[in-house]
């Protein structure tokens, strides 16, 4: 366990910054099962503390579905995004960028299936 994980209660808002951002370190290093990890913690923090329509948490599966679309499971990678994509559409404006970008990450993989 960091200081920093130390240091934070498990309900602190920084935590799950901290693992967002360690997981987001891994991804661009290539090293995906430790995004992964950062990413999965990340997520079951905001899945704990934030309602299941927070947009804090459309980022959290769209960051897992980039990890799976990097490992090459398209399948997973997709759940993800699609999980990501109904959340924004419920949030968010039809022509904002996040929700354009869920549909473009979604294509993407099912071209790959």
């Amino acid at each position: 366990m960091t200081i920093k994980e130390k240091t934070l209660s498990s309900t602190d808002p920084e935590l799950a910054k901290f693992f967002s951002r360690i997981g987001e370190s891994f991804l661009e290093m290539g090293q995906y099962s430790q995004a992964l990890e950062y990413y999965e913690a990340d997520l079951k923090f905001k899945e704990k503390s934030l309602p299941s329509n927070h947009l804090d948490l459309a980022k959290c599966y769209t960051n897992m579905g980039l990890v799976y679309r990097e490992m090459g499971d398209f399948s997973k990678a997709l759940s993800f995004f699609e999980t990501a994509l109904a959340i924004r559409q419920k949030s968010l404006p039809p022509t904002h960028p996040d929700i354009q970008k869920s549909i473009e990450n979604i294509d993407f993989v099912k071209n790959k299936l």
